[in-house]
C-alpha cells in the first residue's frame, strides 16, 4: 500500500486532530456523530438517515470484510465523511466483491484514518454532536483558523429538510414472497432496503412511494396499512409528511412508523420535537416496551426526539395516545401508540442489519394490526 498523505479534521468548537487520507481526497462537511457498531459498517454507510453526517466509528478496526452486493441499504453511500482509526489492510470475506476504501474512493467520500477516534468520541460525548470538516490533500496544510471558518459556514442539522434529497423519485413495488396476504403503502423518507424486504417475507406487497406523494396518492393505493420510514434531517421541517400522516389517521388506515416516521406521528398528534445533544446511534441501545416491561437491544440513528409525557395517556386530535417505549439510557421517548386509532411507531430500527434483531417482531405486530382492522 502506498504511503498515505496527511489529513486533518476540525470540529466547530475549534478542536483539530491530525490523521491520514482515507477514501477520496479533498474536503467534506457534516454533523459529526459516532456509531458504536462493531459490525455492519456497509449498512451504516448506505443508510440514507446518515445523509449529511460524518460518521466516527468507535470500533478501532474497520474494513476487514470489504463490501458486497447484498448488504447495501440503498444504491449509494450517504455519509458525508468517514472517520476510522485503523483501516484494514486486506479484505477477507467470501462474500466480498471489493474493498471498503476503494468503494469510498469511487463514490467520492472523503475520510480520515490513523486518528484518535477514542479521544474524538469522548469529545463528542462531552460537547455533543457538532459540525465537522475533513480536509486532505493540499487542504491538510491550511491553517486551522481558515478551515474552522469553512466548518462554521457549513449548514447545521437543525432546520435541515433532507427527506426529498434521499427519497425515491418514482414509486416501485417490492412484491410479497410466497402467498400475498396484505399490501402496504410505504412513504419513503429515507427507507432502507431491508425494510420492504422483511415485510415482503411476511406476505406483504410493499408499494414504496416518494416523500412528495400527496395524501391522495397514498390512499389511492388502497393498501391495508401505511408505513412511514426512517430518514434524515429535522422533523420540524417535515410539514408535508405530517399532513400525509394526518390524512391517513383520519382515514383510519393502520399506521406503522419507525425513526423519522415516529417523529412524524408525534407531530401529527400535536406533539413537539427537539434536537438531542448527542443523539442515539449504533446497535446496542436498550429500550423498554412499557406495555410489557420487556427490554430489547436495538439499533438507532436519530438526533431528534419526540417530546411527550412518559407516563399515562395524553389527549390528541385523534383521541388518546401514550408513550409505548423509552430508552433506558436517558428516558428519551422511543415509541408512541394511539389508543383510539390503529397507529403506532418506534424511534429505532426493527429491520436492523447486521443486527440486533430483538425488535423484528414489530413487523408481525403491524401485520396483526392490519388483519384486525380489515
Amino acid at each position: 500500500m502506498s504511503r498515505r498523505g496527511p489529513a486533518l479534521l476540525v470540529l466547530e468548537d475549534g478542536t483539530a486532530m491530525k490523521g491520514a487520507e482515507y477514501g477520496a481526497v479533498g474536503s467534506t462537511f457534516g454533523e459529526a456523530v459516532f456509531s458504536t457498531g462493531m459490525t455492519g459498517y456497509q449498512e451504516t454507510l448506505t443508510d440514507p438517515s446518515y445523509h449529511r453526517q460524518i460518521v466516527v466509528m468507535t470500533a478501532p478496526h474497520i474494513g476487514n470484510t470489504g463490501v458486497n452486493e447484498q448488504d447495501a441499504e440503498s444504491g449509494r453511500v450517504w455519509v458525508s465523511g468517514y472517520v476510522v482509526r485503523d483501516p484494514s489492510r486486506i479484505t477477507s470475506n467470501w462474500r466480498a466483491t471489493g474493498g471498503l476504501e476503494d468503494e469510498l474512493r469511487s463514490q467520492g467520500v472523503v475520510g480520515i484514518c490513523d486518528t484518535d477516534t477514542r479521544a474524538l468520541t469522548r469529545r463528542l460525548r462531552e460537547r455533543g454532536a457538532m459540525r465537522m470538516g475533513i480536509f486532505s490533500g493540499g487542504l491538510a496544510h491550511a491553517s486551522v483558523d481558515e478551515l474552522l471558518a469553512q466548518v462554521l459556514a457549513s449548514p447545521p442539522m437543525a432546520g435541515a429538510d433532507l427527506t426529498s434529497e434521499v427519497s425515491t423519485g418514482v414509486p416501485y413495488l417490492v412484491p410479497a414472497v410466497g402467498n400475498r396476504r396484505l399490501s402496504v403503502a410505504a412513504v419513503d423518507l429515507g427507507i432502507k432496503a431491508m425494510t420492504p424486504r422483511l415485510m415482503a417475507e411476511r406476505g406483504i406487497d410493499v408499494h414504496v412511494l416518494p416523500a412528495s406523494s400527496t395524501p391522495a396518492d397514498v390512499l389511492a393505493i388502497g393498501a391495508d396499512g401505511v408505513f412511514f420510514s426512517n430518514g434524515p434531517g429535522d422533523p420540524a421541517t417535515a410539514d408535508h409528511a405530517v399532513a400525509v400522516m394526518q390524512a391517513v389517521l383520519r382515514a383510519r388506515v393502520p399506521v406503522f412508523g419507525i425513526c423519522f416516521g415516529n417523529q412524524i406521528l408525534g407531530r401529527a398528534l400535536g406533539l413537539g420535537t427537539y434536537k438531542l445533544r448527542y443523539g442515539h446511534r449504533g446497535i446496542n441501545q436498550p429500550v423498554q416496551d412499557l406495555r410489557t416491561g420487556k427490554v430489547e437491544i436495538t439499533a438507532h440513528n436519530h438526533g431528534f426526539a419526540v417530546d411527550a409525557p412518559r407516563t399515562g395517556t395524553f389527549h390528541t386530535p385523534f383521541g388518546a395516545a401514550r408513550v409505548s417505549h423509552v430508552c433506558l439510557n436517558d428516558d428519551v421517548v422511543e415509541g408512541l401508540e394511539c389508543l383510539d386509532l390503529p397507529a403506532f411507531s418506534v424511534q429505532y430500527h426493527p429491520e436492523a442489519a447486521a443486527g440486533p434483531h430483538d425488535a423484528s417482531s414489530l413487523f408481525d405486530e403491524f401485520v396483526d394490526l392490519m388483519l384486525r382492522s380489515r
